[in-house]
C-alpha cells in the first residue's frame, strides 16, 4: 500500500512540474503590448502587418520576452479608426503601430497627451503629412518606415518602353495624402518633357472604375498611379478595363501588379514589415525614444511586372525586363491573384 501511494504521490508531483513548465508566460518574463492599426485590406499592407508579426514571434525568442500583438483594420472609415485607437488605449497598448498615413495622423492626434509611442508604416511622405520635423529627427513620440515612392524612375520607365508617348493618365485619390506629392512630381516631369496628361480621382471603388473608363476614352497611351490605397482596392475591379484597351496601368507598389496592373515600382514591403518590427523592438525592449530614431526608407529599385498583362498587351516578359533593366535594381515577374500567399498555392 505505501508503494502505491508513494507511486501514485510521484505521480501528481510530474504532472504538477509538467503544468508549471507549459504555463506561460514564466514569471519573470517581461510582457509588452502592441496596437496595430490597417488602414485598409490590400495586398501592400496586410504583407506588411504578415512580417511585423513574424519578425516580433523571432524577437520574441531572441530577447526572452513575450509581444502581445492586437491587429485592426479600419478598412478607411474614420470613425472606426478613431475607435480603434481609443479602444488601444483604454486597453493600456505599451505602442500603438500605424499602418498608412491616414492611421499615422490619427495616432500622433490621439497620443499628444498619452505620449504613447507610435511606430508608423508605409507612410509615403513623413515629411509633407507633417508627421515628423525631419526623417533624421523625427521630434514628438513617433518614427516608422517610409514607401517613399521615386515617381521619376517610373517616368523614365514609361518613357523606356514607349519614347514616343504623347499622353498619360494620372489616376488616384486627391484626398490622400500619399498620392500629393508623387502627383505633383508626375506633373513636373511630364510638363518639362512635353508630355499630355489626363488626371481622373475617385474616392470609392465605384468612382476609381469611372475614372479609369474615362481615361481609355481620353485615348490615353499609359496610366500612372502612385502609392494610392484607394485605387489599390480598386486594382482587381479596372485592371481589365486598361488591359482590354491595351493601356499600361503603372504603379507604386508591387500589389498592384499582383492584383492586374502592368507593373508595380517600389519598395520591398515584406521587408519594410520587418524593419518596422525592429523599430518596434528599439523603442519597447531596448529603451530607445522614438524621436531618436531616423524614419527608415528603402531602396525603390524593384520593378514587378505581371506576365499575363504583358501578354495581354502584346508584349513579352522577357523583352520588358531587357528594357526595364537598366533602370531597375531587379525586374520581377507575377501573375494575377488577389493576395502574395495565394501564388504559393
Amino acid at each position: 500500500m505505501k508503494r502505491i501511494i508513494a507511486l501514485v504521490l510521484v505521480a501528481v508531483m510530474a504532472l504538477f512540474v509538467a503544468a508549471c513548465n507549459t504555463s506561460s508566460p514564466s514569471e519573470g518574463t517581461k510582457t509588452y503590448s502592441v496596437g496595430i492599426c490597417n488602414f485598409v485590406d490590400d495586398a501592400s499592407l496586410n504583407q506588411i502587418i504578415e512580417n511585423i508579426e513574424t519578425r516580433l514571434k523571432e524577437i520574441e525568442t531572441e530577447k526572452g520576452v513575450k509581444v502581445d500583438v492586437k491587429v485592426d483594420n479600419c478598412n478607411m472609415d474614420a470613425a472606426v479608426l478613431n475607435q480603434i485607437i481609443t479602444d488601444f488605449s483604454v486597453s493600456g497598448v505599451d505602442l500603438m503601430v500605424g499602418v498608412a498615413t491616414p492611421v499615422a495622423m490619427a495616432m500622433q492626434s490621439a497620443t499628444e497627451d498619452s505620449r504613447i509611442p507610435v511606430v508608423f508604416a508605409a507612410v509615403s511622405d513623413p515629411l509633407s503629412a507633417g508627421l515628423v520635423d525631419s526623417l533624421e529627427k523625427p521630434g514628438h513620440n513617433l518614427t516608422g518606415t517610409s514607401d517613399f515612392l521615386d515617381t521619376n524612375a517610373v517616368m523614365n520607365l514609361i518613357l523606356a518602353l514607349n519614347p514616343e508617348i504623347k499622353s498619360i493618365g494620372l489616376l488616384y485619390n486627391v484626398g490622400e495624402d500619399s498620392s500629393a506629392t508623387p502627383i505633383a512630381a508626375a506633373k513636373a516631369f511630364l510638363d518639362a518633357k512635353g508630355i499630355k496628361y489626363y488626371e481622373r480621382t475617385g474616392t470609392t471603388v465605384d468612382e476609381i472604375m469611372l475614372a479609369a473608363q474615362a481615361l481609355v476614352a481620353d485615348g490615353v497611351e499609359a496610366v500612372f498611379t502612385p502609392t494610392d490605397n484607394t485605387v489599390m482596392k480598386s486594382e482587381l475591379a479596372i485592371y481589365e478595363t486598361f488591359a482590354n484597351a491595351k493601356i499600361p496601368h503603372y504603379t507604386g507598389a508591387d500589389s498592384f501588379a499582383l492584383n492586374g496592373a502592368f507593373l508595380g515600382y517600389g519598395v520591398d514591403y515584406a521587408n519594410l514589415g520587418v524593419e518596422t518590427a525592429n523599430m518596434i523592438a528599439e523603442i519597447l525592449i531596448d529603451g530607445k525614444s522614438p524621436d531618436s530614431l531616423a524614419v527608415k526608407t528603402f531602396d525603390n529599385g524593384t520593378a514587378t511586372v505581371n506576365t499575363e498583362i504583358c501578354e495581354a498587351l502584346g508584349l513579352k516578359f522577357d523583352d520588358v525586363a531587357s528594357i526595364f533593366a537598366p533602370f531597375c535594381t531587379k525586374v520581377q515577374p507575377i501573375t494575377t491573384a488577389e493576395n502574395f500567399g495565394d501564388l504559393n498555392q
